[in-house]
């Protein structure tokens, strides 16, 4: 069965070579990943603990466990692998401790050898969800402690099918499993791994750090004025089909952050807007003092943006991929996201709590939005109450992981 994975691996990279040919993102996978092993440092005489994370998200879910390893042990390499580019691109817009940072090398045996080798890793943790078998049978056989952190398992997944006997068997390797919630346990229990610890979502830890480190920004503090400001974060062109018609009748002060922040989109997000509006980086030294939308056209300014904000739409939730609406959360804005988002457990945490409105139409954006305004202060104070109860998975991961096995 591990011939095969390994056969679908390689199948796997084939593809993107096939398709770096005619896309972007699949260039940068395979230019990065290029002579890789003559880039690796020399770490003789170090303790090496390892992340690997699928992207930008699952680095900021780590990067809580990150900096306590690195404040009780700063003498350990701290390697990061990611396996997205746009985890890679953008990972050096967080402020980190990693001593290297690299692309994950295709999931072949001789790559996972020749990796691990090198590095020996005394701990390797894996972020979430992306388990990759070669690696993590190679790190094991190494002596290497594996880890799953902010686990988050599904009964969709292919560990629970008939058939993903060889990914249970990866699964087999794991010296313990720190997961979301209950169901991901449960789901584990039903193939027999009892190695679980519920310890919640480390990202709590992480947009509560933010909270108290959110830099001050003089023009959107001057956009914003005595105004009530609406933050429109990490938006897709499906959320900005049902916003615009909202933000062309209503007189709230909007600030949109797009996901995307190409020419295309922001003037795809100015045709459809009939009100005043500015870009982010056209601004000389002060907003116009007629402009009502802001687009924010830049990366890396948005969770700090947040604390200006009162109330917040988060984009993803129509293809499946929210953002992260703990970001605004931490600051008290009420949430209203896209109708997709079953594979967040936060986002269904949110509605039940009444502080996370799940929304389709414009229709049911004014509605939400009514509600939230109605009852502000509740709702907010509710939220802010339910994201510091939920703080502390860094905290019980670490010292389960250093202070009590080792």
């Amino acid at each position: 069965m591990r011939f095969l994975y390994t056969a679908g691996v390689r199948l796997y990279g084939f593809g993107i070579r096939v398709a770096s040919l005619f896309l972007p993102k699949a260039k940068k996978w395979i230019a990065g990943r290029t002579n890789w092993s003559s880039h690796l440092p020399n770490t003789q005489g170090k303790e090496v603990v390892w992340f690997h994370c699928a992207s930008l998200g699952e680095f900021d879910q780590g990067l809580p466990l990150m900096a306590k390893i690195k404040e009780e042990h700063p003498e350990i390499f701290l390697l990061v692998t990611f396996f997205s580019p746009s985890g890679f691109e953008h990972y050096q817009k967080r402020d980190h401790q990693a001593d290297y940072v690299c692309y994950l090398p295709l999931d072949t045996p001789k790559n996972a050898h020749r990796f691990i080798q090198h590095f020996s890793p005394s701990k390797s943790f894996f972020v979430k969800y992306e388990f990759w078998g070669n690696y993590i049978l190679q790190a094991k056989a190494t002596g290497s402690k594996i880890y799953n952190v902010s686990g988050l398992f599904r009964p969709k997944q292919r560990f629970f099918k008939w058939h993903g006997g060889f990914f249970r068997s990866i699964l087999q390797q794991f010296d313990h499993f720190f997961v979301q919630n209950e169901s991901s346990k449960e789901l584990l229990a039903s193939i027999g791994i009892k190695n679980v610890t519920i310890s919640g979502d480390s990202r709590f830890d992480r947009v509560l750090e933010n909270r108290e480190k959110a830099k001050d920004n003089s023009l959107i503090e001057e956009f914003k004025g005595n105004d009530e400001l609406v933050i429109i974060g990490s938006s897709w062109p499906a959320d900005e089909a049902i916003l615009t018609p909202w933000i062309n009748s209503t007189e709230q002060k909007i600030l949109i952050a797009p996901h995307q922040v190409d020419d295309k989109h922001i003037e795809q997000i100015f045709s459809g807007l009939t009100r005043k509006t500015e870009r982010y980086t056209e601004i000389e030294s002060a907003p116009k003092p007629d402009t009502e939308v802001l687009i924010l056209d830049t990366i890396g300014h948005l969770a700090s943006a947040y604390k200006y904000g009162a109330i917040a739409y988060v984009g993803g939730g129509f293809s499946g991929s929210l953002h992260n609406i703990l970001e605004p959360a931490v600051f008290g804005l009420p949430v209203i996201f896209g109708p997709k988002h079953s594979r967040f457990p936060e986002a269904q945490a949110f509605i039940d709590g009444g502080f996370g409105f799940s929304v389709a139409t414009t229709a049911e954006f004014e509605v939400a939005f009514k509600s939230i305004k109605d009852d502000f202060d509740s709702i907010s104070s509710n939220e802010q109450q339910f994201v510091e109860s939920n703080v502390g998975a860094s905290r019980l991961i670490f010292d389960n992981t250093f202070n009590n096995h080792d």
